[in-house]
């Protein structure tokens, strides 16, 4: 008999057992906090492809411990921060996983070992991990390649510079207060 995994409630060691594959195609409206990211840009024609696949492998002594192999795909709208216009931005995520018991042993181990270590859970959300992965992903710039309209790149306008060149310098009046000293002829 063949056992079913669900990627809302997945057993991480069984589906590792079983060297389980998931994979999926699901709309970016699905991930609540990826949406709010988005900022209204976000629309349905968006999708997330992830393929998930799980194995036991070798603790490095006698044990095996499950491991979960994560592919995600993703384009996702943000803000240019050139010219302000939408962009879409290309989400690549290929990272695995290497369960362990607890929180405890995740933290106490996670300096000692390259690999991410995630707790064991008895209804695992697969989901989760993948807006997760998604939104530590997100650039903290994002921009286009090459700006659809031409951005100007002076860092003031005319009018600026205008309202400036009318003001009096206030160091003007302090040039007038100045003495001169006279100049000693005799030494």
């Amino acid at each position: 008999m063949t056992k079913t995994f669900h990627p809302e409630k997945l057993d991480i060691k069984a589906f590792a057992k079983a060297s389980g594959h998931l994979s999926g195609h699901d709309t970016l409206l699905k991930y609540a906090r990826l949406a709010e990211e988005a900022h209204g840009l976000l629309h349905p024609d968006l999708h997330v492809n992830w393929q998930a696949n799980a194995e036991m492998l070798s603790d490095g002594g006698n044990g095996h411990q499950p491991w979960l192999h994560l592919h995600v795909e993703a384009t996702f709208p943000m803000l240019c921060q050139r010219c302000l216009g939408p962009v879409d931005v290309p989400l690549l995520v290929e990272r695995s996983f290497r369960f362990v018991p607890d929180e405890a042993t995740a933290e106490a181990l996670d300096e000692e070992f390259e690999e991410d270590l995630l707790a064991l859970e008895p209804d695992f959300d697969l989901h989760t991990l993948i807006e997760d992965e998604l939104l530590m992903a997100l650039p903290v710039v994002p921009r286009h390649d090459e700006c659809p309209e031409p951005v100007p790149l002076a860092s003031s306008d005319e009018d600026f510079e205008a309202a400036n060149a009318e003001k009096p310098n206030p160091f003007a009046a302090l040039a007038s207060l100045r003495v001169e000293k006279p100049k000693n002829e005799g030494h």
